[in-house]
């Protein structure tokens, strides 16, 4: 099932280009997925500006717990860009590898309370 959901996760990023201007819209494709009120993965509502591995409820791999700092633009980027170099073991197994996507999502991620 989990290798399913990110095998779909993977095929959709080929589709988001074409969206790049919308954070929702990418969001929508390539996180709600995980990140929609599923175990596989925490809510982001909160995410930015919130302390890292910190909502409730959600089992961390050690190695997100052990970055400590803040939900920064940069920390979001550099998760996003590549989320096994931001913390090596982590569970995050899909990328954003555009600039412009990645800038969109955290954008919209900042709007979700």
């Amino acid at each position: 099932m989990l290798r399913t959901l990110a095998v779909s996760a993977a095929l959709a990023l080929t589709a988001a280009p074409a969206l790049a201007a919308d954070g929702g819209q990418l969001f929508n494709l390539q996180c709600k997925m995980c990140h929609g009120g599923t175990p596989m993965a925490p809510s982001l509502a909160g995410v930015a500006g919130a302390p890292i591995a910190s909502k409730e409820g959600f089992a961390y791999s050690p190695a997100l717990k052990a970055k400590g700092g803040t939900w920064t633009d940069a920390n979001l980027d550099a998760f996003l860009k590549a989320p096994s170099a931001f913390a090596p073991g982590t569970k995050m197994m899909i990328s954003v590898p555009s600039d412009e996507n990645r800038a969109a999502i955290i954008a919209y991620l900042k709007t979700l309370k």
